[in-house]
């Protein structure tokens, strides 16, 4: 087994040789639970990352857009206490990509929600809730560095970290895209809205 470091999450991997073989010249870059596309595996062990069951009614429902990505952008947030719209906003960006988008969706969460109030802000990037959850903390401590090389979208890591390490009362957790959750769905609608204006 070939052993190699994910660019994103800095964890160790390994790939039978069968499979390096049939792909002469590849190097992965990215873990099973990183590579893009790659949304259904995520530790469960926090509940911070754990799936909701059924549709949730209330929180902070992020999503971020680029198509192509690289490319125009947008990002989208409501913010719903049972089944009721609070507030929402979106925006965009020039050339820009996926991951850059959803992190603004999350930054732009936190000022939705006044502060002292509880509430779950939902991301269906799993990229972006393990890096507020999970890697951003190992970051900081190494210099804003990551084993593997420099940590991409640095600036906006930075901010997002930031205003939740700030925010205590406020749970970033991810949510399964395009299953039908209303409020993702209007998230995601909105993202599409700001991407349209970029």
């Amino acid at each position: 087994m070939a052993e190699f470091v994910c660019r994103d999450c800095d964890t160790s991997f390994s790939l039978p040789q069968s499979v390096l073989d049939r792909y002469p010249g590849w190097t992965p870059r990215q873990c099973r639970d990183c590579r893009d596309g790659s949304k259904a595996a995520i530790s469960t062990s926090s509940p911070a990352n754990s799936l909701p069951s059924e549709d949730p009614t209330s929180g902070v429902f992020t999503d971020g857009s680029s198509v192509p990505n690289p490319g125009p952008g947008g990002w989208g947030v409501v913010y719903v206490v049972d089944n009721t719209i609070v507030g929402e906003s979106y925006g965009h960006g020039g050339n820009t990509t996926n991951n850059r988008m959803e992190l603004l969706a999350l930054i732009n969460a936190v000022d939705l929600v006044p502060e002292r109030t509880e509430a779950t802000v939902f991301s269906d990037s799993n990229v972006a809730v393990r890096t507020i959850n999970e890697w951003a903390a190992g970051w900081e401590k190494r210099g804003w560095k990551r084993k593997g090389g420099p940590v991409e979208n640095l600036d906006l890591v930075k901010r997002a970290y930031v205003a939740y390490k700030q925010r205590p009362e406020l749970e970033v957790r991810w949510i399964k895209a395009h299953v039908g959750f209303r409020w993702n769905e209007y998230a995601d609608e909105l993202a599409n809205r700001g991407r349209s204006e970029a």
